[in-house]
């Protein structure tokens, strides 16, 4: 684990994370799901979060976020980035293995590149019934294309993301295998009487 913390305090360190344009995913997501599930901005969990780009987008749509990321670098680039919007977002160092995520919590919860696969069941249970997981991240293909990790642990496999969630119901799925090697999700928690 400090290993780990070290690596990615490390990367943020060197500046390899800039980007605090929001991936289009979560933009498309916004439009075509978030804004007419909940007209009324709501509770969010950001995983992995970085340097906060998700966070900060959705703050400034009157969103409260929580980011939780395993880098203390990451996390001060975050609050730094948030400007204005800072005291709607919960900053968090932690480690995903063991941090306490609750139980419906969140309108909405958002993973984008970042695989571990046992959190998937605690993914999910940190909704609120109707609520949204909007997830991507690398598949086995990526390293053909120079791109995500090499490991096999850190990518998914064919429609291994889609097979994540078989309790929710899913509103959009894409994996995409030329150039880039990505699956992404939208998907909606049932209610309890949609079961």
């Amino acid at each position: 684990m400090e290993h780990e913390r070290d690596t990615w305090d490390q990367r943020y360190r060197s500046g390899s994370h800039r980007s605090l344009d929001p991936d289009p995913l979560l933009v498309e997501s916004y439009r075509d799901f978030i804004e007419p599930l909940f007209p009324q901005p709501g509770t969010a969990l950001d995983v992995a979060g970085g340097a906060g780009r998700h966070a900060a987008w959705l703050a400034h749509r009157g969103w409260r976020v929580t980011l939780v990321d395993v880098s203390a670098v990451a996390i001060e680039q975050a609050r730094a980035n948030a400007g204005e919007v800072a005291e709607k977002i919960k900053f968090e160092v932690g480690d995903l293995e063991s941090f306490e995520l609750g139980t419906q919590p969140y309108d909405l919860v958002l993973v984008f590149f970042y695989l571990q696969r046992d959190l998937f069941p605690r993914l999910i249970e940190a909704l609120k019934p109707g609520g949204l997981l909007i997830y991507k991240t690398y598949t086995h293909m990526a390293p053909k294309f120079g791109r995500g990790p090499s490991h096999p642990m850190h990518l998914l496999g064919e429609n291994e993301l889609l097979h994540a969630v078989p309790e929710m119901t899913v509103l959009h799925y894409l994996e995409t295998v030329h150039e880039r090697g990505i699956a992404e999700l939208v998907a909606r928690k049932r209610s309890p009487s949609t079961r």
